[in-house]
């Protein structure tokens, strides 16, 4: 990582020998009456946080669960769940976060797979009775309250057999108990857009890496570990202006917590002292400006498609957003053109890029405060971390500025998928990650992305990668968003096709579509080489997205078999 600022160490220091549960002691420790959780007017201290955890814990082991057993956690956005997360871990507990909106049949597989030993739900995601029965069949089930947030539905009527989460609380707190580094922490499950369900072995000290790796470069701040075992943070002298202060700083949670872009974040939040403000439901921008207005927001992360949301909101110019001071944005490049105009739209904030996957805990590069990048680059390679870009033989390492897989290898890298040993062979090799994930690097080690290796089309025997197209595409003034897939022709091998989404204020072109496509096939024909051209392109309402906001193209190609009937 680039010496950034003179005070900041040249490299990774040494990380402790401690599991993310140290995250939470040392908040506790630090900041035992700042609120750590914000749900609605229901809010918890850290203070509170910690005790309610432990509490937990002890609950959890006074009803049989040990070291090793996986918690489930079938939960929406709310505070509860960050209750029973650090619960499930400081008991020892392996965490396996599920999307509560997911079909029955899927939920009684995931859980059938992670091998869970209790459950945690809610009254609203366990609402059905075909849910119910899954759950209840798969052992110990305990149910959280609602909040404001994530209200309970008047009706609910939960199985007499299931636990309410206050049983736990009166229990008392399990202290003196850590988890260990090499302890799996996570079954994180991943896959949402390749259609693959893989639990990733996301270990205690993979997460304490990673957040290590990256929250001190986003503070300015060195790390260390107090008295009782918590990880703390120390602002050095020479910080950036635009930079995240600890134990000062407020965040939104807006990404599912399920998600591990979710839950890595919340415990680099845990780190940093901040408030956390918990939000539920579907992204709603204009609500998510009035939130950081009001609750004087100062930093925030997520996917593209929420930032072209709140890019469009009628509310980005009528509020106050001189609070943010960092801008983070993920799972998907954004449009150089609409990140010119986010940082036009928050002049006090630092706003840049990452990449990262759950394979990896989740981040692998980030822009720290300070340093400028290059237009289209997704970062620099966080402390302790090794990218190479491979050929397609796994072995050659490509020459500089030649895009081929990202490799990666650091700390953050993770143990593997559970009970995938074929898989997980292919994917972690020598200590290296292969990311599937096609990039290269420029001379200053700057990280370009370039697409999915299982997203390129072949188009008359060349390689067509999907996001320099859909980068091309966004490049046109009325579009918003483009995602390019490839249909099978028995000619070309693969055409590339467009879906697109037009910007509001050009929804009328939507009405003479054919000479519109024209135009838009002709605009990039012009700026891309003859194989590369899209062929075909679709007006869509919307792309069809994972909670994180990456492009499902598995459904953009659903629909094009479904076309081809």
């Amino acid at each position: 990582m680039t010496h950034v600022w003179p005070s900041y160490p040249p490299s990774l220091p040494e990380l402790p020998p401690v599991g993310a549960d140290a995250f939470l002691t040392g908040a506790a420790g630090a900041y035992p009456e700042r609120i750590a959780l914000r749900d609605g007017a229901e809010s918890m201290t850290y203070g509170e946080l910690r005790d309610a955890a432990l509490r937990v814990a002890g609950g959890l082991r006074a009803r049989g669960l040990r070291p090793g057993d996986v918690a489930a956690l079938h939960l929406p956005n709310t505070l509860w769940y960050v209750v029973a997360y650090y619960g499930a871990l400081s008991a020892g507990l392996t965490v396996a976060p599920l999307n509560p909106a997911q079909p029955p049949e899927a939920l009684r597989a995931q859980l059938a797979d992670c091998g869970a030993g209790v459950v945690f739900t809610h009254p609203a995601a366990a609402a059905s009775p075909e849910v119910a029965r899954v759950l209840t069949a798969t052992g110990p089930v305990v149910h959280v309250p609602g909040t404001p947030v994530s209200p309970a539905p008047e009706d609910a009527d939960l199985p007499g057999t299931w636990l309410p989460l206050a049983a736990l609380l009166a229990a008392p707190p399990l202290d003196g108990y850590r988890p260990g580094p090499d302890v799996v922490a996570h079954l994180q499950l991943t896959g949402g857009t390749t259609g693959r369900t893989k639990a990733v072995r996301v270990l205690h000290r993979n997460i304490v890496a990673n957040v290590l790796q990256s929250v001190p470069l986003r503070s300015c701040s060195r790390f260390f570990l107090d008295d009782n075992g918590g990880l703390r943070l120390e602002r050095l002298p020479d910080a950036p202006e635009k930079s995240i202060v600890p134990g000062a700083c407020v965040n939104i949670a807006v990404a599912p917590l399920f998600h591990g872009l979710g839950l890595i974040g919340h415990n680099a939040n845990t780190l940093l002292g901040a408030v956390c403000v918990i939000t539920g439901g579907r992204f709603d921008a204009d609500r998510f400006l009035q939130d950081i207005e009001a609750h004087g927001v100062t930093h925030i992360s997520g996917s593209p498609a929420m930032y072209y949301a709140m890019l469009r909101s009628p509310e980005l110019g009528g509020r106050d957003l001189s609070s943010v001071r960092m801008v983070t944005s993920g799972a998907a490049p954004i449009d150089p053109g609409a990140l010119a105009r986010l940082r036009a739209a928050l002049p006090n904030a630092y706003v840049n890029e990452g990449y990262g996957l759950s394979e990896a805990t989740m981040g692998v590069t980030m822009v720290p405060p300070g340093v400028e990048a290059p237009e289209g680059a997704v970062g620099l390679a966080v402390p302790g971390t090794e990218i190479e870009i491979r050929a397609d033989d796994g072995v050659t390492v490509r020459p500089g500025g030649e895009a081929g897989e990202i490799w990666v290898r650091g700390p953050q890298v993770t143990d593997g998928y559970q009970d995938e040993p074929e898989l997980t062979a292919e994917q972690f090799v020598d200590g290296w990650l292969r990311t599937g994930d096609i990039g290269r690097l420029d001379a200053d080690g700057f990280l370009f992305l370039v697409g999915r290796a299982k997203d390129m089309l072949i188009y008359k025997g060349y390689n067509v990668y999907p996001q320099p197209l859909e980068d091309v595409l966004c490049s046109h003034p009325a579009v918003s968003q483009a995602s390019v897939v490839g249909r099978p022709d028995p000619v070309a091998g693969e055409i590339p096709v467009a879906f697109v989404v037009l910007e509001p204020s050009a929804r009328d072109r939507a009405e003479h579509a054919e000479a519109f496509v024209d135009e838009l096939l002709a605009h990039v024909a012009e700026r891309v080489a003859p194989y590369q051209r899209v062929r075909e392109a679709r007006l869509v309402d919307a792309l069809p997205l994972t909670p994180t906001g990456k492009v499902l193209k598995t459904e953009l190609r659903r629909r094009l078999t479904a076309e081809a009937r």
